[in-house]
């Protein structure tokens, strides 16, 4: 049965936990937007030497769970700060996803948009930083809040390494008060709340870049 004062009870550990999650996914993110800009240029741009490795290793973190990377980091990097490790391991995870994304956004810039900048005798790095990279970012703004928000409802994942996140925090009040329905269905219900919105914010902005395409 629902129990309401359960339920009131256990909002603030819940809301405690959220403000985690919030970190984690925003720092996460960042790390993941910065890295894996750097890993699409040098596996585009860079030399094959490098080139080769930086996208072998984007391919394997692709290929293996985010949940087994945290285990690994947790042990491998034991003295570092848990929330500190969590976020790092969540940029690097979703960075090897971003990479991809921001390769196809370049792709998609007009081949005739090269061929002017070469006409132009435009320095290389004036033209991915004025022509290339603007255009390709624009191209792929939704898959990038798609990812956003995935990495949003898998920081529950963060709790394996004792970081106190939302569903950490909902589980902890749970086992202390008998109250596993309520802390949980809070937990979901600040989930909804949170994502849902930013879903539909983002297929109304895919559906405006497709119509000025």
């Amino acid at each position: 049965m629902w129990d309401g004062e359960a339920a009131w009870a256990a909002l603030p550990a819940v809301l405690e936990g959220f403000g985690v999650t919030l970190v984690a996914t925003v720092l996460g993110f960042g790390v993941a937007l910065l890295l894996g800009l750097v890993l699409a240029l040098v596996g585009r741009a860079g030399p094959r030497w490098v080139a080769g490795p930086v996208n072998a290793a984007a391919a394997f973190v692709r290929s293996t769970p985010l949940l087994v990377q945290l285990f690994a980091a947790w042990v491998l990097v034991p003295g570092l700060d848990a929330l500190v490790l969590g976020v790092l391991v969540l940029g690097v995870h979703y960075a090897a996803y971003l990479s991809e994304v921001y390769r196809t956004g370049i792709d998609a810039v007009p081949k005739g948009q090269w061929e002017a900048c070469t006409a132009l005798s435009l320095p290389r790095r004036r033209v991915w930083r004025a022509v290339v990279l603007p255009q390709a970012v624009r191209n792929v703004l939704p898959p990038l809040g798609n990812y956003a928000v995935s990495m949003f409802k898998e920081t529950p994942l963060l709790s394996v390494i004792t970081v106190h996140e939302m569903v950490h925090e909902a589980s902890s009040f749970g086992s202390t008060h008998f109250a596993y329905l309520e802390s949980f269905t809070l937990a979901a219900a600040v989930f909804l709340l949170a994502s849902w919105p930013t879903s539909v914010l983002v297929r109304r902005l895919e559906a405006r870049l497709a119509r000025g395409a």
